[in-house]
């Protein structure tokens, strides 16, 4: 992973289940003792993280979506004004955009399901990547941690 600027910066999205004793957070996915350190950990040590949390995310979300046109979703991404990086994976500016409460319909924003999830609500299409992400994240943790 390049340097980026983005890589310094947590992961946490304001859902922390590890206060109530997960060992992944349902929220950013991490590892409880990788949000305690966090602050303490070094850029190489958070560049891990990330890249971690990219290939898991990644794996989950090109498997339900293709990317049609990533100019048309970097553009649906700042009229949201929805922050991204370009060297942020394309899978984690989806992830960022299909998180919204707002998230437009897959066409509008440069992307369709696949044929399998093509009949699935955005609702259903979010829940469903969002558990299988949390489901791999316990089974890395699991196999590397446990």
């Amino acid at each position: 992973m390049t340097d980026t600027p983005y890589t310094s910066k947590t992961p946490c999205v304001g859902l922390c289940s590890t206060v109530y004793g997960d060992l992944v957070c349902r929220g950013c996915k991490r590892f409880s003792h990788e949000i305690i350190d966090w602050n303490r950990y070094q850029h190489t040590q958070k560049a891990a993280v990330w890249r971690r949390l990219e290939q898991l995310l990644t794996q989950v979300v090109m498997a339900r979506v293709e990317v049609v046109s990533a100019l048309q979703l970097r553009k649906s991404m700042a009229t949201r004004q929805i922050p991204f990086v370009e060297e942020q994976p394309l899978a984690l500016q989806v992830w960022r955009l299909l998180s919204r409460a707002d998230a437009p319909a897959l066409e509008e924003c440069g992307m369709r399901a696949r044929t399998e999830y093509a009949d699935l609500s955005l609702k259903q299409l979010r829940e469903g990547i969002d558990k299988d992400f949390f489901d791999l994240s316990e089974a890395y943790y699991q196999r590397h941690q446990g």
